[in-house]
Protein backbone atom coordinates (compact mmCIF):
# COMPACT_ATOMS: atom_id res chain seq x y z
CA UNK A 1 0.00 0.00 0.00
CA UNK A 2 2.85 2.39 1.03
CA UNK A 3 4.09 1.71 -2.90
CA UNK A 4 0.66 1.87 -4.36
CA UNK A 5 0.34 5.72 -2.73
CA UNK A 6 3.92 6.51 -3.64
CA UNK A 7 2.97 5.94 -7.35
CA UNK A 8 -0.33 7.59 -7.21
CA UNK A 9 1.00 10.90 -6.13
CA UNK A 10 4.55 10.73 -8.63
CA UNK A 11 2.86 9.50 -11.32
CA UNK A 12 5.62 7.49 -12.26
CA UNK A 13 7.76 4.51 -11.11
CA UNK A 14 10.72 6.88 -10.85
CA UNK A 15 9.50 9.31 -8.85
CA UNK A 16 8.13 6.60 -6.27
CA UNK A 17 11.45 4.86 -6.26
CA UNK A 18 13.39 8.21 -5.31
CA UNK A 19 10.55 8.90 -2.77
CA UNK A 20 10.92 5.33 -1.23
CA UNK A 21 14.31 4.76 -2.12
CA UNK A 22 13.35 1.72 -3.88
CA UNK A 23 14.65 0.45 -7.37
CA UNK A 24 12.31 1.19 -10.08
CA UNK A 25 12.07 -2.00 -11.62
CA UNK A 26 11.01 -3.00 -7.73
CA UNK A 27 8.38 -0.48 -7.54
CA UNK A 28 6.61 -2.12 -10.55
CA UNK A 29 7.20 -5.45 -9.75
CA UNK A 30 5.25 -4.54 -6.40
CA UNK A 31 2.23 -2.63 -8.06
CA UNK A 32 2.16 -5.58 -10.90
CA UNK A 33 1.67 -8.04 -7.50
CA UNK A 34 -0.99 -5.52 -5.79
CA UNK A 35 -2.83 -5.68 -9.30
CA UNK A 36 -2.64 -9.16 -9.60
CA UNK A 37 -4.05 -9.46 -5.62
CA UNK A 38 -7.09 -7.25 -6.55
CA UNK A 39 -7.40 -8.86 -9.78
CA UNK A 40 -8.02 -5.58 -11.80
CA UNK A 41 -5.60 -2.47 -12.91
CA UNK A 42 -4.85 0.31 -10.71
CA UNK A 43 -2.81 2.54 -13.15
CA UNK A 44 -2.84 3.31 -16.67
CA UNK A 45 0.46 2.84 -18.41
CA UNK A 46 1.51 5.81 -20.74
CA UNK A 47 4.71 7.85 -21.97
CA UNK A 48 2.98 10.28 -19.60
CA UNK A 49 3.42 8.57 -16.44
CA UNK A 50 1.22 6.33 -14.61
CA UNK A 51 -2.50 7.45 -13.70
CA UNK A 52 -4.85 6.13 -11.70
CA UNK A 53 -7.98 3.80 -12.90
CA UNK A 54 -11.14 3.89 -11.45
CA UNK A 55 -10.24 1.20 -9.08
CA UNK A 56 -7.30 2.74 -8.75
CA UNK A 57 -9.00 6.06 -7.39
CA UNK A 58 -11.19 3.93 -5.12
CA UNK A 59 -8.44 2.31 -3.55
CA UNK A 60 -6.76 5.99 -2.77
CA UNK A 61 -8.97 6.78 0.10
CA UNK A 62 -8.65 3.76 1.71
CA UNK A 63 -4.66 3.53 1.20
CA UNK A 64 -4.65 6.98 2.51
CA UNK A 65 -7.24 5.98 5.80
CA UNK A 66 -4.11 3.01 6.68
CA UNK A 67 -1.84 5.34 6.43
CA UNK A 68 -3.13 7.85 8.80
CA UNK A 69 -4.19 5.20 10.88
CA UNK A 70 0.11 3.89 11.10
CA UNK A 71 0.87 7.21 11.16
CA UNK A 72 -1.54 7.25 14.62
CA UNK A 73 -0.06 4.12 15.75
CA UNK A 74 3.73 5.05 15.37
CA UNK A 75 2.91 7.59 17.53
CA UNK A 76 0.93 5.53 20.20
CA UNK A 77 3.53 2.75 20.28
CA UNK A 78 6.13 5.78 21.02
CA UNK A 79 4.70 7.17 23.76
CA UNK A 80 3.04 10.41 24.65
CA UNK A 81 6.04 12.73 25.61
CA UNK A 82 5.96 16.66 26.59
CA UNK A 83 7.62 17.78 23.41
CA UNK A 84 6.73 17.07 19.96
CA UNK A 85 9.13 14.67 17.78
CA UNK A 86 9.90 13.80 14.67
CA UNK A 87 10.01 15.42 11.20
CA UNK A 88 7.32 18.08 10.09
CA UNK A 89 7.46 19.63 6.51
CA UNK A 90 5.14 23.03 6.15
CA UNK A 91 4.66 24.18 2.43
CA UNK A 92 3.72 27.87 1.85
CA UNK A 93 3.51 31.00 -0.32
CA UNK A 94 7.02 32.33 -0.33
CA UNK A 95 5.93 35.70 1.81
CA UNK A 96 5.05 34.11 4.88
CA UNK A 97 7.86 31.62 4.16
CA UNK A 98 10.44 34.98 4.31
CA UNK A 99 8.63 37.20 6.78
CA UNK A 100 6.88 34.57 9.08
CA UNK A 101 7.43 30.53 9.54
CA UNK A 102 11.39 31.50 10.25
CA UNK A 103 10.58 33.06 13.84
CA UNK A 104 7.24 31.34 14.36
CA UNK A 105 9.41 27.71 14.03
CA UNK A 106 12.43 28.74 15.50
CA UNK A 107 9.97 29.67 18.74
CA UNK A 108 8.49 25.95 18.38
CA UNK A 109 12.08 24.51 17.67
CA UNK A 110 12.88 26.16 21.05
CA UNK A 111 9.80 24.36 22.72
CA UNK A 112 10.72 21.29 20.94
CA UNK A 113 14.47 20.70 20.55
CA UNK A 114 13.75 16.79 18.72
CA UNK A 115 11.39 18.45 16.36
CA UNK A 116 13.05 18.89 12.81
CA UNK A 117 10.59 21.31 10.87
CA UNK A 118 10.90 22.07 7.31
CA UNK A 119 9.81 24.67 5.51
CA UNK A 120 8.60 24.01 1.93
CA UNK A 121 8.61 27.89 -0.11
CA UNK A 122 7.01 27.56 -3.69
CA UNK A 123 5.31 30.31 -5.55
CA UNK A 124 2.39 28.08 -6.22
CA UNK A 125 -0.05 25.49 -4.68
CA UNK A 126 1.39 22.92 -2.45
CA UNK A 127 -0.16 19.70 -3.86
CA UNK A 128 -1.15 18.18 -0.04
CA UNK A 129 -2.68 14.91 -2.05
CA UNK A 130 1.14 13.86 -2.97
CA UNK A 131 2.14 14.33 0.58
CA UNK A 132 4.28 18.04 -1.04
CA UNK A 133 4.26 18.43 2.97
CA UNK A 134 2.09 17.82 6.29
CA UNK A 135 0.46 21.09 6.25
CA UNK A 136 0.21 24.49 3.60
CA UNK A 137 -0.79 27.65 4.37
CA UNK A 138 -2.67 29.40 1.67
CA UNK A 139 -4.26 32.77 1.27
CA UNK A 140 -7.60 31.19 -0.08
CA UNK A 141 -9.64 28.28 1.20
CA UNK A 142 -9.61 25.42 -0.56
CA UNK A 143 -13.31 23.67 -1.79
CA UNK A 144 -12.13 20.58 -3.21
CA UNK A 145 -10.60 17.44 -1.66
CA UNK A 146 -10.19 15.50 1.66
CA UNK A 147 -8.91 18.53 3.49
CA UNK A 148 -8.91 20.32 7.03
CA UNK A 149 -9.51 24.33 6.44
CA UNK A 150 -9.20 26.41 9.61
CA UNK A 151 -8.43 30.33 9.05
CA UNK A 152 -5.87 31.41 11.06
CA UNK A 153 -5.78 35.13 10.79
CA UNK A 154 -6.24 38.32 8.73
CA UNK A 155 -3.20 40.48 7.39
CA UNK A 156 -3.45 43.79 5.27
CA UNK A 157 -1.07 45.43 2.41
CA UNK A 158 -0.43 48.76 1.03
CA UNK A 159 1.20 50.22 -1.89
CA UNK A 160 4.89 51.03 -0.94
CA UNK A 161 7.88 52.81 -2.28
CA UNK A 162 11.26 53.55 -0.76
CA UNK A 163 12.07 57.00 0.35
CA UNK A 164 14.80 57.78 -2.53
CA UNK A 165 12.18 56.81 -5.27
CA UNK A 166 9.19 59.35 -3.47
CA UNK A 167 11.82 62.11 -3.78
CA UNK A 168 13.41 61.56 -7.15
CA UNK A 169 9.36 61.12 -8.75
CA UNK A 170 6.14 62.97 -8.88
CA UNK A 171 4.16 62.81 -5.73
CA UNK A 172 1.15 60.13 -5.49
CA UNK A 173 -1.70 61.79 -4.01
CA UNK A 174 -4.28 59.78 -6.17
CA UNK A 175 -5.10 56.61 -7.37
CA UNK A 176 -4.81 58.53 -10.98
CA UNK A 177 -1.17 59.37 -10.23
CA UNK A 178 0.34 55.62 -10.37
CA UNK A 179 -0.35 56.01 -14.27
CA UNK A 180 2.86 58.21 -14.10
CA UNK A 181 5.04 55.61 -12.00
CA UNK A 182 6.71 52.44 -12.73
CA UNK A 183 5.07 49.30 -11.00
CA UNK A 184 6.38 46.02 -9.81
CA UNK A 185 4.21 43.05 -9.02
CA UNK A 186 3.81 39.60 -10.21
CA UNK A 187 4.36 38.29 -13.50
CA UNK A 188 0.89 38.07 -15.17
CA UNK A 189 0.31 34.55 -16.08
CA UNK A 190 2.01 33.00 -12.97
CA UNK A 191 -0.54 34.55 -10.50
CA UNK A 192 -1.27 31.05 -8.87
CA UNK A 193 -4.29 32.40 -6.74
CA UNK A 194 -6.91 35.15 -7.31
CA UNK A 195 -6.50 36.37 -4.26
CA UNK A 196 -2.58 37.95 -5.10
CA UNK A 197 -3.67 39.71 -7.91
CA UNK A 198 -3.37 42.94 -6.12
CA UNK A 199 -2.56 45.54 -9.10
CA UNK A 200 -5.68 43.97 -11.37
CA UNK A 201 -7.73 45.04 -8.44
CA UNK A 202 -6.32 48.34 -8.18
CA UNK A 203 -6.94 48.76 -12.23
CA UNK A 204 -3.12 49.17 -12.81
CA UNK A 205 -2.42 47.32 -16.17
CA UNK A 206 0.66 47.19 -16.50
CA UNK A 207 3.46 46.20 -14.31
CA UNK A 208 7.21 47.02 -15.50
CA UNK A 209 9.37 45.12 -13.15
CA UNK A 210 7.76 41.82 -11.81
CA UNK A 211 8.66 38.45 -10.27
CA UNK A 212 6.94 35.91 -9.11
CA UNK A 213 8.71 36.28 -5.75
CA UNK A 214 7.69 38.58 -2.78
CA UNK A 215 11.09 38.98 -1.87
CA UNK A 216 11.80 39.50 -4.95
CA UNK A 217 9.70 42.28 -5.55
CA UNK A 218 10.11 44.10 -2.05
CA UNK A 219 14.19 43.92 -3.36
CA UNK A 220 13.02 45.95 -6.01
CA UNK A 221 11.02 48.57 -4.30
CA UNK A 222 13.99 49.01 -1.57
CA UNK A 223 16.47 49.52 -4.31
CA UNK A 224 14.36 52.70 -5.66
CA UNK A 225 12.88 50.56 -8.55
CA UNK A 226 9.24 51.64 -8.33
CA UNK A 227 5.93 51.37 -6.64
CA UNK A 228 4.40 47.48 -5.52
CA UNK A 229 1.87 46.12 -3.19
CA UNK A 230 3.58 45.01 0.20
CA UNK A 231 2.20 42.66 3.51
CA UNK A 232 2.26 45.44 6.63
CA UNK A 233 4.07 42.51 8.28
CA UNK A 234 7.12 42.94 5.59
CA UNK A 235 7.70 46.70 6.30
CA UNK A 236 9.74 46.22 9.54
CA UNK A 237 12.31 44.21 7.44
CA UNK A 238 12.48 47.36 4.89
CA UNK A 239 13.05 50.07 6.65
CA UNK A 240 13.55 52.50 3.74
CA UNK A 241 10.01 51.91 2.54
CA UNK A 242 7.06 54.26 3.28
CA UNK A 243 3.19 53.56 2.48
CA UNK A 244 1.54 55.79 -0.07
CA UNK A 245 -2.55 56.21 -0.49
CA UNK A 246 -3.17 54.57 2.47
CA UNK A 247 -6.38 56.25 2.60
CA UNK A 248 -7.52 55.27 -0.97
CA UNK A 249 -6.01 51.79 -1.28
CA UNK A 250 -5.98 49.43 1.55
CA UNK A 251 -5.99 45.50 1.17
CA UNK A 252 -7.03 42.90 3.35
CA UNK A 253 -6.06 38.67 2.97
CA UNK A 254 -6.40 35.92 5.39
CA UNK A 255 -3.93 33.18 5.57
CA UNK A 256 -5.78 29.52 6.16
CA UNK A 257 -4.18 26.35 7.96
CA UNK A 258 -4.53 23.50 5.34
CA UNK A 259 -4.25 19.62 6.60
CA UNK A 260 -5.16 16.08 5.15
CA UNK A 261 -8.70 15.04 6.73
CA UNK A 262 -6.86 12.16 8.12
CA UNK A 263 -4.73 13.80 10.19
CA UNK A 264 -6.91 15.24 12.60
CA UNK A 265 -6.69 12.04 14.41
CA UNK A 266 -2.79 12.66 15.28
CA UNK A 267 -2.23 14.56 18.41
CA UNK A 268 1.30 15.28 17.39
CA UNK A 269 -0.05 17.31 14.75
CA UNK A 270 -3.03 18.61 16.15
CA UNK A 271 -0.74 20.00 18.36
CA UNK A 272 1.80 21.44 15.80
CA UNK A 273 -0.82 23.06 14.02
CA UNK A 274 -2.45 24.68 17.04
CA UNK A 275 0.96 26.25 17.85
CA UNK A 276 1.82 27.02 14.38
CA UNK A 277 -1.43 28.97 13.99
CA UNK A 278 -1.07 30.89 16.95
CA UNK A 279 2.78 31.72 16.13
CA UNK A 280 1.86 33.36 13.27
CA UNK A 281 -1.24 35.24 14.20
CA UNK A 282 0.76 36.40 17.11
CA UNK A 283 3.59 37.70 14.27
CA UNK A 284 1.59 39.16 12.28
CA UNK A 285 -0.04 41.25 14.86
CA UNK A 286 3.62 42.24 16.14
CA UNK A 287 5.12 43.37 12.89
CA UNK A 288 2.06 44.78 11.56
CA UNK A 289 2.13 46.93 15.05
CA UNK A 290 6.01 47.50 14.60
CA UNK A 291 5.34 48.48 10.99
CA UNK A 292 2.27 51.33 11.87
CA UNK A 293 4.55 52.71 14.46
Amino acid sequence: MKVFLAVAREESLSGAGRLLKLDPATVGRRIARLEAAYDTPLFAKSPQGYTMTAAGERLLAHGEQAEAAMRSASEALAGTTEGLTGQIRIGAPDGSANYLLPQVCAQISDENPDLDIQILALPRVINLSRREADMAITVSAPTAGHLLVQKITDYKLHMVAARQYLRRHAPIQKVEDLKGHRMIGYIPDMIFDRELDYLNDIGVERVALSSNSVSVQLRHASHGSGVCVAHDFTLPFHGNLRQILTDRISLTRSFYLVRHQGDQRSERLNRFAEALSRGIRDEVARLEGHGAS
